[in-house]
């Protein structure tokens, strides 16, 4: 642990609050946490001195009471159940939500923007999003719209503090129903509260949006450059065609001048047709053991882990109870390579940060031999080549399933080794910014979560509707 020594100016007071950036993510009993602990004490002693607040009068108080207020849900929203989806495709305009979100898009709408959607039927019961463009809602969801005047942006935050799942109905097949809704008691503050409420969640969520954006951009960037070099043989086969070079000279001369037949189909010249048995160490199945949300151990990766983002959200991530013995068996590392054998087979991660985690049974761990080889396999793993492969070779009466002898025998091309590094190179620098703006998220979440049940409370109150400037060092 580094020295800590008390607070006494304001050069100390901003040192200490870079220092609990750099280790706002410090493992549970490890120096640096016990660090982070000692240091967010001395800073809230220092602000309590130099930056008191002062607690409201009495008169202040009863103001401030009188502008709150206990009201039931369909005092301040309407509601109407979503209809049967419309024909959906990726090239129409509008949103189409269903109980788990987004499902699709349309060009038929039946919701306008700042419309609530609520699930209301099976495992997704009381889940919440927010439209502020015109959508369809479909019957799985029912929709919410404001009444009297209420901020719709705010009535969102409220709802996500009021566990509406637990209100649901039905022990085969749970269900939550507009009277239901309407019944449920809140407190709600006068319209300026909301819009303040509502401005600061709302910034946290617009940076916390945008990251994902970033990520998104990042990784479709990454796809393209893998899908012209690897599946496309963009380089190799625009010299056979005449082609000027679209490359740097240094990477343009390292691709072969055609392509040839293979075993597997069409490959540059001179580039290896293998396995992906061949490019990794023998493989690995993941841990049995039940996911707990406190922290009684490492950190355990599971399916429902890997499968929804390009990328890991670590906050979400349960721990799990193992031996030091089998922690140091199943421990990940740095550039291994996970691919589910069950429940969505076939979905696959690369580890790109090291933690302090495990992974569960459903997962097979292959480890690269050759680190350059990694970031190809990462890629391929998201090609229509790959899943072609998944969808042809799984198994399962009553559920698809893969094993690591079928996943091992998977056929892949591989460049020679400098165009492999070069390929690695250029993707890490992306996937870097990836891990970053995902670390940025996760902060911007836990924030925005702390300071909204205080925020809805009164507990914490903002003065003014001036913009929220959040800097986050990750």
């Amino acid at each position: 642990m580094a020295p800590v020594k008390p607070i006494s100016s304001e050069e100390d007071y901003r040192a200490a609050l870079d220092r609990i950036h750099e280790i706002f993510q410090a493992e549970p009993g490890s120096p640096e946490s016990d660090e982070l602990d000692l240091l967010v004490s001395l800073v809230e002693l220092y602000e309590a001195r130099h930056y008191p607040v002062d607690p409201l009068t009495p008169i202040e108080e009863i103001e401030y009471e009188m502008d709150r207020r206990e009201v039931t849900l369909g005092e301040v929203l309407s509601f109407s159940n979503g209809k049967s989806s419309p024909e959906r495709s990726d090239d129409f305009q509008h949103p189409v939500y269903g109980s788990n979100g987004v499902i699709g898009y349309s060009n038929d709408v039946n919701a306008t923007g700042d419309t609530i959607i609520i699930g209301r039927v099976g495992s997704y019961c009381g889940s919440l999003y927010f439209s502020d463009t015109d959508c369809w809602v479909t019957d799985n969801a029912i929709k919410a719209n404001t009444i009297r005047g209420n901020d719709a942006k705010f009535i969102y935050y409220l709802l996500r503090t009021l566990n509406l799942n637990d209100w649901r109905t039905g022990s085969g097949q749970p269900l939550l129903n507009q009277a239901t809704l309407s019944s449920i008691p809140a407190t709600v503050p006068n319209l300026d509260g909301q819009r303040v409420i509502a401005h600061v969640l709302g910034t946290l969520d617009d940076k916390i949006e945008l990251n994902r954006r970033m990520n998104r951009t990042l990784e479709e960037m990454a796809r393209a450059v893998f899908k012209d070099w690897f599946v496309d043989f963009g380089p190799t086969r625009a010299k056979m065609e005449g082609r000027e070079a679209y490359l740097p000279p240094e990477v343009w001369d390292l691709f072969p001048e055609r392509v040839v037949e293979t075993e597997t189909g069409e490959a540059p010249e001179g580039w290896e047709v293998t396995t992906l048995g061949g490019l990794t160490h023998k493989p690995q199945y993941g841990y049995t053991a039940s996911a707990i949300e406190d922290e009684v151990g490492p950190k355990f990766l599971r399916i429902t882990d890997i499968n929804k983002n390009a990328w890991i959200d670590w906050s979400a991530v349960p721990h799990c109870e193992i031996t030091e013995t089998d922690s140091e068996k199943y421990r990940l590392s740095k550039g291994d390579v996970l691919i589910a054998r069950m429940a969505d087979p076939g979905h696959g991660v690369m580890i790109e940060q090291d933690l302090d985690a495990v992974f569960a049974s459903y997962l097979i761990r292959f480890r690269p031999i050759c680190h350059y080889h990694t970031r190809i396999i990462q890629y391929w793993m998201r090609s229509e080549r790959y899943w072609d492969l998944v969808r042809s070779r799984g198994s399962g009466t009553t559920r698809a399933s893969l094993n690591a002898k079928v996943l091992s025998t998977f056929p892949l091309v591989m460049p020679p080794k400098h165009i492999a590094e070069i390929f690695s190179d250029y993707t890490a620098t992306l996937r870097n910014s990836v891990v970053a703006n995902a670390s940025e998220i996760q902060i911007l979440s836990t924030l925005r979560d702390t300071l909204l049940p205080r925020l809805l409370s009164g507990e914490l109150r903002v003065q003014g509707t001036g913009d929220l400037e959040i800097e986050v060092d990750v």
